[in-house]
C-alpha cells in the first residue's frame, strides 16, 4: 500500500511538472494534507484532474471517482499513464465536446480578427 501511495505522489508531481512546462501554474492538490474534494493536481481552471500512474487502470472506475470528487463548476478528467508511455487524458464525450466548442468558437473569433 505504501508503494502505491508513493507512486501516486510521484505521478502527481510528474503531471504537475508537465502541466507547468505547458504554462499552467499546476501543483499537487490538498488531499495529502487532509482536505477533501480537491483534485489530485490543481492549476487547470475549470478542470478537475484525477491523476493515475498505473500499469493497469479501470478507466470507468477512475472517471467515477473524478465525477464524485468534482464540483459542479468543473469538468472531470482522468490524466493517466503507465511506464514508458505518454500521458493521456480521458473525459466523457459531452464534456470534451463542451471544451472543443469553446476552442472552435475562439478559433472563429481569431480568424475574424485576421480579416
Amino acid at each position: 500500500m505504501k508503494n502505491s501511495k508513493q507512486k501516486g505522489k510521484r505521478g502527481e508531481l510528474e503531471l504537475s511538472r508537465k502541466l507547468r512546462e505547458h504554462g499552467y501554474d499546476a501543483r499537487r492538490g490538498q488531499q495529502y494534507s487532509g482536505a477533501s474534494g480537491d483534485a489530485d493536481v490543481i492549476g487547470l481552471p475549470g478542470i478537475h484532474v484525477e491523476c493515475k500512474r498505473r500499469e493497469r487502470l479501470n478507466l470507468y472506475d477512475a472517471m467515477a471517482q473524478a465525477k464524485h470528487d468534482c464540483s459542479e463548476d468543473r469538468l472531470p478528467a482522468v490524466m493517466h499513464r503507465k511506464n514508458n508511455c505518454k500521458w493521456l487524458v480521458t473525459m466523457e464525450l459531452d464534456d470534451w465536446i463542451e471544451l472543443y466548442r469553446e476552442w472552435e468558437a475562439g478559433m472563429a473569433i481569431s480568424k475574424e480578427d485576421k480579416t
